[in-house]
């Protein structure tokens, strides 16, 4: 294959980069303007604010359930596993239809295993249930 011999001083293609800016400031306003229209959703973590009332002369007793860090499950100071906590909770509301559930968390405890409590005291008909954490 022959080559042609470069002339001198001749030109060479240039890129045009006009079209490419224009792309560029057009994905910019999109992506500004989409930004701002999201809008996170969360779990709102402020306590409730004080009550006026008194508190009762008899509240029912609390379910305690603690998880430690080695996620092992005490369920009123009774080692109890994770598929037996729902009858747990349940054989106490019985005695006590009104009883809160507290879930008292250690900081390295299984968020999973939190949450499958959680679920499973909702499951039963549990009205309130709360999470204590270490650091409330």
């Amino acid at each position: 294959m022959r080559r042609r011999p470069r002339k001198p001083g001749s030109d060479e293609a240039e890129i045009n980069m006009t079209p490419m800016l224009d792309i560029v400031f057009i994905l910019l306003i999109f992506f500004i303007v989409t930004a701002t229209l999201t809008r996170e959703q969360g779990i709102d973590m402020r306590p409730p604010p004080d009550s006026a009332e008194d508190p009762p002369q008899n509240p029912p007793p609390v379910i305690l359930i603690q998880v430690d860090d080695t996620n092992t499950i005490f369920v009123n100071n009774l080692q109890t596993d994770i598929e037996r906590v729902s009858a747990r909770i349940e054989r106490f509301l019985s005695d006590n239809p009104r009883s809160p559930v507290l879930i008292d968390t250690a900081s390295e405890a299984d968020h999973g295993v939190i949450v499958r409590i959680w679920d499973q005291a909702k499951v039963v008909g549990a009205d309130a249930v709360s999470i204590q954490t270490p650091d409330s």
